[in-house]
C-alpha cells in the first residue's frame, strides 16, 4: 500500500472554492450600469437644451446616487458595512428614482419644447424601466429563494421542526 501524499498548503486542491461572481458581470450590475448611462444621457440632453433647472438637478442627483451604489457594490462595501440593510435601501432608492424620473420625464414631454428636451424625457422614461427592473431584481434577491416564492419544494427537502 502506498501512503497518501500530504497536500501542499498552496496547492489548488487545498484551497476552498469560493463562488465569487463580480458585480460587473452580474445581471444586477448590468442593469445598474445601463440605468446610470441612461440617466446621464438624459441629464446631458437636459443641459444641452437648457431645460428648467429642476430637470437637471433631479437627474444629476439620481446620477450621483446610482454612482454611489455602483461604487458600493464594486468595492463590496455592502458586505463590510453590515449594520445597514443595503438591499432595502437600494429598493427604496429604485422606487424614489422611478417616481421622480416619471414626473420629470412626463413634464419634459408634455409641453412643445425643443428636440433635446424631448430626447431627455424619452431617455428618462427608458431609465424608469431600468429602475423598475433593478428594484425587481433586488426584491427577488430579498426573497432568499432565487427559483421564485411560489415553487414548492419536494417533501424530502423540507425540515421537520420538533
Amino acid at each position: 500500500m502506498q501512503a497518501a501524499q500530504p497536500r501542499r498548503p498552496n496547492s489548488p486542491q487545498s484551497l476552498p472554492k469560493v463562488s465569487h461572481h463580480p458585480f460587473c458581470l452580474s445581471v444586477k450590475g448590468h442593469v445598474k450600469m445601463l440605468r446610470l448611462v441612461l440617466t446621464v444621457t438624459s441629464m446631458i440632453f437636459f443641459i444641452l437644451a437648457q431645460a428648467p433647472e429642476p430637470y437637471i438637478v433631479i437627474t444629476g442627483f439620481e446620477v450621483t446616487v446610482i454612482f454611489f451604489f455602483i461604487v458600493l457594490y464594486l468595492l463590496r462595501l455592502d458586505r463590510l458595512l453590515k449594520w445597514l440593510f443595503w438591499p432595502l435601501l437600494d429598493i427604496v432608492n429604485s422606487l424614489v428614482t422611478t417616481i421622480f424620473m416619471i414626473i420629470v420625464s412626463v413634464l419634459a414631454l408634455i409641453p412643445e419644447t425643443t428636440t433635446m428636451t424631448v430626447l431627455g424625457g424619452v431617455f428618462g422614461l427608458v431609465s424608469v424601466v431600468c429602475c423598475i427592473a433593478d428594484g425587481a431584481l433586488i426584491y427577488r434577491k430579498l426573497l432568499f429563494n432565487p427559483s421564485g416564492p411560489y415553487q414548492k419544494k419536494p417533501s424530502h427537502e423540507q425540515k421537520l421542526i420538533l
